[in-house]
């Protein structure tokens, strides 16, 4: 009894497990962003093939920054890659057996990145050549795509010899993706520029890679502070609310700053922060500013921490009631976030091209603003228990860590209000109470007999 209640105990915690690992990847406010990577074979060649790869972002608000992607696999078989173009291998690998013409890498595993602007021609592909850098979907359809041709060696030649690259890698410039097994899909088609043609790739493979933050890092990387005109308080952001433990920072006054070379990015990434209490590269700041009478106004500023890195094509994504009904937005861009059609809740700003879209590291110029006219709905709107500020906010994608619910800043007439409401109430119920004892005196003459009253002791809501 006892082996069998332990199997069923081990059982359990293995599916919440189970369900907990496909849960993180999945993200509620996007639940079909993806990346998707599509091989079409376009011709076969003596021993092997030619495909241009597609790299295309469907997430609404999740870009892909410098220093760019990173694409990796592992040949089936002994695959080689003869030449490339859009695009290059890290690693040329040993090629010692090969004589004559020496393939552009040997590797079993390649890792491949992007060609820089400004390359020749003759090495451009179709959506190639931006650094690695990969637009959302929600910001710029257009730029969310990158390519890249690719000529195999040593690989099947027909579509029942060849062999699907396995075990795909993604960073996005880190870590964070998973992908999925490569799966033959229909035939890509493609029309001639007069659109009276239609052909086909000879054969397509599709490769699904998803986002988890828990896999790109344990701890937040930006964190939500708060004020509003009605209080004097600013809630900041939580203590160490991005993980304090074995970071390196600088003080906003320090000599070091001035040293030659310190907003260099590193290799690794390794940000340098300006010491926080926080300690996040990024916070946002969302101010309740004012007030009319069909409207109600709200200051957003996305301040960067981080000396060694600025944000390019940054995006914000809030969470909040009243954002069914914006009526402008001044310095950002906006567009409306409605993954579910019944709820339109969420909303995503990001900056003007060629005026905002760039956040520069920290510093004077480290930080970019705007504000959001909201109009009101007599329904819901309050200025009450925090409801004007929002209830979720992610920067590029990655969720940032709110202050507790209880530090939000607060009407300063509640406590009165409170008083009021507590007051009245205990004079009511004391004076019942007064009332039924003197009654029952009259009536029996004699002490009291003790009852319980409903209205000893009063609910404050």
């Amino acid at each position: 009894m006892a082996t069998l209640m332990n199997n069923g105990f081990i059982l359990c915690v293995f599916l919440v497990s189970l369900m907990f690992f496909h849960a993180v990847a999945y993200d509620p406010l996007d639940p079909n962003g993806n990346i998707t990577i599509k091989w079409d074979v376009m011709s076969w060649t003596a021993d092997g093939y030619v495909a241009a790869v597609t790299m295309n972002n469907f997430q609404m608000y999740r870009h892909i920054m410098t220093p760019g992607w990173q694409l990796g696999w592992t040949w089936a078989k002994k695959e080689v890659i003869w030449s490339m173009v859009g695009a290059q291998a890290t690693e040329q690998g040993d090629c010692s057996k090969f004589k004559g013409n020496i393939p552009h890498c040997c590797k079993r595993t390649p890792t491949i990145v992007d060609l820089l602007p400004g390359v020749p021609y003759n090495q451009q592909f179709q959506n190639c050549c931006k650094g690695g850098v990969v637009a959302a979907y929600g910001t710029d359809p257009a730029g969310s795509v990158s390519g890249f041709q690719v000529s195999v060696g040593l690989a099947g030649t027909t579509n029942k010899t060849v062999k699907l690259p396995k075990n795909f890698t993604l960073l996005g410039p880190g870590p964070g993706y998973t992908c999925g097994p490569a799966k033959i899909v229909p035939s890509t088609t493609f029309f001639t520029p007069d659109h009276r043609r239609k052909t086909q790739a000879l054969m397509t493979w599709n490769v699904t890679c998803t986002y988890s933050r828990f896999l790109a890092s344990k701890n937040p990387s930006c964190c939500v502070s708060f004020s509003s005109f009605y209080n004097e308080t600013i809630t900041p952001c939580p203590s160490c609310a991005c993980g304090c433990q074995h970071k390196n920072c600088i003080s906003s006054d320090s000599n070091l700053l001035s040293t030659v070379g310190i907003n260099t990015p590193r290799k690794d990434n390794a940000p340098l922060l300006q010491c926080t209490r926080h300690m996040c590269p990024i916070r946002v700041h969302w101010h309740v500013k004012l007030n009319y009478k069909d409207y109600w106004r709200a200051k957003i500023a996305v301040t960067n921490f981080n000396y060694r890195l600025n944000y390019t094509q940054w995006t914000l994504v809030a969470q909040h009631p009243n954002l069914n009904n914006v009526t402008e937005v001044f310095s950002f861009d906006y567009k409306p976030l409605v993954p579910y059609q019944s709820i339109n809740d969420t909303g995503m700003f990001y900056g003007m091209k060629y005026y905002n879209d760039l956040l520069m590291e920290a510093g004077p110029f480290g930080n970019v603003q705007s504000e959001v006219l909201l109009r009101k709905d007599p329904n819901t709107f309050t200025f009450k228990q925090g409801w004007a500020f929002p209830r979720k906010v992610y920067f590029n994608g990655d969720e940032c860590m709110l202050p507790p619910p209880d530090s939000y800043p607060y009407l300063p007439n509640a406590a009165t209000l409170q008083a009021q409401t507590v007051l009245p109430s205990f004079l009511i119920s004391a004076f019942l109470l007064a009332l039924m004892v003197m009654c029952h005196r009259w009536s029996t003459g004699g002490p009291p007999k003790v009852w319980p009253t409903s209205g000893d002791t009063p609910t404050v809501y």
